[in-house]
């Protein structure tokens, strides 16, 4: 862009140029004119006019120089502020683009690392026994994380001798055998044929190898009356199982047949969650009886409660009816104080009038209050 600017600036200043030297050389002409005509003629006023025309020439040159001078200026600040301007773009572009490159540089290296971490990981899963040690420790993950200690057992030895991957307890039942030897470097040999006809062939060879090692877990795992009648296979990928079921569905069927499951991790979790619960379950089965037991306790407190409330509410009714009695009895006493009251007494000449309690009780008619009057109370 600079450049571009530079050499329209050096092409308008070369018009420029040329301009002005045409310019002079129309004056040098003019004035070779004036000469011979000078020469030609001796009147002074011949020659005024020659001059004054000269001198009017003269000063349209002039104009038209500095005219050109003030163009040529104005030009010169406009590509020093245009060459600014681009100068100021182009450093604010490089650096965004040095901010860019460093981002760049940075994903780079965690491409470069992850790189790095997937050859690893290559390696690792190149070596069949530590392949066996990957999925064999995906899958202890997994159990560790859905079971209690005393559920499971890892390299257990069973009765015949055989040590599986893993022993899942079920409670009062047979235990659940686990298998994490899934033959990946035959699935590997399929990756890596080079041809149709390889492919072919890996893909052979993966169900020989497959289905011998349903077979060695159908004959070892399965001991009567000490473990089920079906075990797992773990497969330790996801894109693995899938790929299982949706080409080889012939080897999928035999090992059902064969009673061997095949499980990726996330059936490997549900079924180890379905396990966790009937362990639950049983648990709550087994505490059953302690909780009837309770439950009686309960209602026989419950029973004792209930005659207690039967003896208090024959206690609250007793002291009702005592207080009734205490009621009759004071009744009595003050209708016999209220006839004791009316009594004529010698020198009395008016009878007492009776308290304001005693005018509240119905007085008696009669004569003299009896002597035995207080044996009713």
């Amino acid at each position: 862009m600079s450049e571009a600017i530079l050499a329209l600036a050096l092409g308008i200043l070369v018009i420029l140029l040329a301009a002005a030297a045409i310019a002079w050389w129309r004056t040098s002409t003019r004035l070779g004119e004036l000469s011979e005509t000078l020469a030609g003629t001796g009147s002074k006023d011949e020659l005024a006019r020659h001059i004054d025309k000269l001198i009017e020439a003269q000063s349209k040159i002039n104009g038209k120089v500095e005219s050109l001078a003030s163009h040529v200026d104005r030009f010169g600040q406009n590509i020093g502020q245009s060459m600014t301007e681009t100068s100021k773009n182009t450093h604010d572009s490089l650096a965004k683009l040095g901010e860019r490159l460093a981002v760049i540089d940075k994903a780079q290296q965690n491409i470069t690392a992850l790189s790095g971490q997937v050859v690893e990981l290559q390696h690792v899963l190149a070596n069949k026994q530590t392949r066996g040690a990957f999925g064999q420790g995906r899958m202890e993950a997994i159990v560790k994380d859905g079971l209690p200690s005393n559920a499971y057992a890892f390299q257990h030895t069973l009765s015949n001798g055989n040590r599986p991957d893993c022993v899942i307890f079920l409670p009062e039942g047979p235990s659940l055998i686990v298998d994490a030897k899934f033959p990946l470097e035959a699935w590997n040999g399929i990756r890596n044929a080079p041809s149709p006809e390889a492919i072919k062939a890996a893909e052979g060879q993966f169900r020989r190898d497959t289905l011998k090692h349903v077979q060695d877990i159908a004959d070892r795992y399965f001991v009567p009356g000490e473990t089920m009648e079906t075990a797992f296979m773990f497969v330790p990928s996801e894109s693995i199982f899938a790929d299982l079921h949706e080409r080889f569905s012939d080897v999928v069927q035999k090992a059902s047949r064969a009673r061997v499951m095949i499980v990726s991790p996330q059936l490997l979790m549900l079924s180890i969650q379905m396990v966790t619960s009937f362990m639950r379950d049983q648990r709550m089965r087994e505490q059953a009886h302690l909780i009837q037991l309770e439950v009686g306790k309960m209602m026989e407190d419950v029973t004792r409660l209930g005659d207690r409330v039967k003896k208090l509410q024959t206690h609250f009714a007793q002291a009702n009816t005592d207080v009734e009695d205490i009621l009759k009895s004071t009744r009595g006493v003050l209708n016999h104080g209220t006839k004791i009251a009316q009594v004529e007494f010698s020198g009395q000449t008016e009878p007492q009038k009776p308290s304001p309690v005693d005018a509240k009780v119905p007085r008696a008619n009669g004569p003299e209050l009896p002597f035995n009057a207080f044996e009713e109370i």
